[in-house]
């Protein structure tokens, strides 16, 4: 069962793709929603729903083959730890999406993803996922020397279906968060 949690503090709908990108590149994963003031990702049931009604056994392993998005609906991790730890074992694959103030005690590797911005106001924040606003950045190559992941330019039409809730058409981008589940964090 492999399971990463994303976390990225400085931009909210990179924070909001991130996990969802990473999910696509398994054949079956689940993305579950950490942060109480998350984005409204479509989903059936919320985190706080199976947390409060109990899961039924169809939420704690898939039916089908695809990203499953589990939306949080106001809770945090510490009430859902119990169910979380259910959803981590039923499944193939899990990202939890974290929020920018992330917790302390994750159950899974943490995986850091921030924006890539030119000039020195804002300057690489350790080890992590990067993702470049333009073509790229000249210190890409150090970043990766230091163990870093530098994404190419995400394209706009992935970013948009990401965000309307379908799955995107292969691209540079979708395959480069292929590595993120290969690399030791």
């Amino acid at each position: 069962m492999p399971a990463l949690a994303t976390w990225a503090p400085e931009d909210g709908v990179l924070g909001a793709v991130a996990p969802l990108a990473l999910a696509t590149t398994q054949p079956t994963a689940l993305v579950i929603d950490l942060d109480p003031n998350g984005p409204a990702y479509p989903s059936e049931r919320s985190l706080r729903q199976l947390v409060d009604d109990g899961p039924r056994a169809a939420d704690l392993t898939p039916s089908q083959r695809g990203v499953a998005v589990l939306a949080n609906g106001g809770i945090g991790l510490e009430d859902a730890r119990r169910l979380l730890d259910l959803l981590l074992h039923g499944w193939p694959a899990v990202v939890l999406r974290l929020p920018p103030q992330a917790p302390g005690d994750v159950p899974v590797p943490l995986v850091p993803v921030h924006l890539l911005l030119p000039g020195r106001l804002f300057p690489p924040q350790g080890r992590g996922v990067y993702q470049p606003l333009g073509r790229g950045d000249r210190r890409a190559p150090s970043l990766r020397a230091a163990g870093s992941l530098v994404m190419p330019p995400a394209p706009r039409r992935t970013i948009r279906a990401l965000l309307d809730g379908s799955r995107p058409a292969a691209s540079r981008w979708t395959a480069a968060w292929r590595r993120v589940w290969e690399a030791a964090w």
